[in-house]
């Protein structure tokens, strides 16, 4: 599912394709993208856009006229624009633009969400009112981190992607993060010393800004089958750790597939990890 930095190059491209263009017209698909929402609602979404805000996974977009529309790109949800005509696979709503550009929003698997209301309403809707911090928009300080997540009985991993306290990080940069800040998964957060919090707040953005790197385009394409796996630990499981050698182990957790390095990512604490993890200029395969 796409995590914090998709959403955010999304966000970008948007703001991008829309800067000085009106949409003057809206339309959209009869399909479960609509779920709890009127298709009729979307259709009004005319004018300018005055502002489109990212808030961990959804964006909040905000048109001329009070208009407003919460998107989620759910699994295989992604924004593409193309020129009027061109026919774009499982397109489900669009915004045609007086350029003769028309954004297509695009998801095979339908779970993907639109929910058109009034601007006014955006920040009071339940989805965005139970979000936590989020580390790009709002910024995330070791303090801060300790605050969201210190008190959580769960394992670490699973409580950095509880979207109620810290907002963005899914299953993979959780593990990127964890690894960047030498830390196992299944520590509790009760646990975590002072200078480890520090590690894992740096770990964050470090895992945050290699995403928004690798995103960088219309149409990036890191993430889709086939793609070179270019993340540090994620999707390595059986193989040997770029820092250390040991095999990359993987398992359950949370309901979601784990990978770790044994040896960097202690499950007992008090081993320092190898120098340099967890900064932004941490060794990249």
């Amino acid at each position: 599912m796409p995590e914090l930095p998709e959403v955010e190059i999304a966000r970008r491209n948007l703001v991008h394709w829309l800067d000085g263009r009106r949409v003057v017209r809206a339309e959209a698909d009869d399909s479960r993208v609509f779920r709890g929402a009127r298709r009729e609602d979307f259709a009004s979404l005319q004018g300018r856009l005055v502002s489109l805000e990212r808030r961990g996974k959804y964006l909040l977009f905000t048109f001329e006229g009070g208009r407003g529309l919460l998107a989620h790109l759910g699994m295989t949800g992604r924004f593409v624009r193309r020129p009027e005509g061109a026919v774009v696979p499982y397109s489900r709503a669009r915004f045609h633009l007086d350029s003769g550009d028309v954004i297509h929003f695009a998801d095979s698997r339908l779970f993907g969400r639109m929910e058109p209301c009034a601007a006014s309403r955006l920040h009071e809707l339940e989805a965005v009112k139970e979000l936590g911090r989020d580390p790009l928009a709002d910024g995330l300080t070791a303090e801060q981190l300790r605050e969201a997540v210190g008190d959580s009985r769960q394992e670490l991993k699973v409580a950095l992607m509880d979207q109620g306290r810290v907002t963005g990080l899914g299953n993979i940069h959780a593990a990127e993060a964890l690894y960047r800040a030498g830390l196992h998964p299944a520590r509790k957060p009760a646990t975590l010393t002072e200078a480890e919090w520090q590690r894992l707040a740096d770990a964050i953005h470090a895992s945050i800004t290699f995403g928004l790197e690798e995103q960088q385009g219309e149409e990036p394409a890191y993430l889709e089958d086939g793609a070179e796996n270019r993340f540090l630990v994620y999707g390595r499981a059986g193989t040997p750790c770029a820092q250390c050698g040991t095999t990359v182990e993987s398992f359950a957790q949370g309901g979601r597939t784990t990978h770790c390095c044994p040896h960097c990512q202690p499950k007992h604490p008090g081993r320092k990890p190898p120098d340099g993890r967890g900064k932004r200029g941490a060794r990249r395969r």
